[in-house]
């Protein structure tokens, strides 16, 4: 691990927030114009910021004997293996259709510009799994609603949702309403 500052202090907690926040670049009209990008990778770049990122990202679900953490593609990639290191638990992606090589789950889901269909195995989970859903960014909520969906199709029981981003000026459908969620980051 690093010298990262331990997180169960909240002095440490602010100090980690206001660095990463730091890192992330603001990009303007991307993808298109209006559009104010958040962009993750000089964070990831850092070493010991990445690292900080995915402590945080851990930190709310360390108690809850966390089993797999299931990680949004593409950039839930990222910190969903992070964050599985971090709480000693296994990986498992959720990819767009058609990306996974064996038998799958999948679920579509409305974006507000069209459609998306996220899949995982369907051997990806134990019986019994408790399962924390990551992803770098929250925006609306129907993609991690749609995981979510997903690991309980699989008789798994989610544990909670974790991102790095929460996009709060964004209108939030009720999809995650009733679930526990975190976000280390809020614009």
């Amino acid at each position: 691990m690093t010298d990262s500052p331990p997180l169960a202090d909240s002095r440490a907690l602010d100090a980690v927030a206001d660095a990463l926040r730091a890192a992330v670049r603001d990009v303007p009209d991307f993808p298109s114009p209006g559009i104010l990008f958040k962009d993750i990778t000089p964070l990831l770049a850092d070493p010991r910021l990445f690292v900080a990122a995915a402590q945080a990202m851990a930190a709310p679900f360390r108690d809850d004997a966390v089993t797999h953490v299931l990680g949004i593609e593409s950039r839930g990639f990222i910190f969903g293996g992070a964050v599985a290191v971090e709480l000693g638990a296994g990986f498992v992606p959720a990819r767009k259709a058609g990306k996974l090589p064996a038998r799958t789950e999948s679920v579509s889901y409305a974006l507000e510009y069209g459609s998306a269909t996220l899949e995982v195995h369907a051997d990806a989970f134990p019986a019994g799994a408790r399962v924390l859903v990551v992803d770098d960014v929250i925006a609306t909520g129907g993609t991690a609603a749609a995981a979510c969906e997903l690991v309980e199709r699989l008789q798994s029981t989610v544990v909670g949702c974790t991102f790095l981003i929460s996009l709060s000026f964004l209108t939030r459908s009720d999809a995650l309403a009733g679930r526990r969620a975190a976000s280390v980051l809020v614009y």
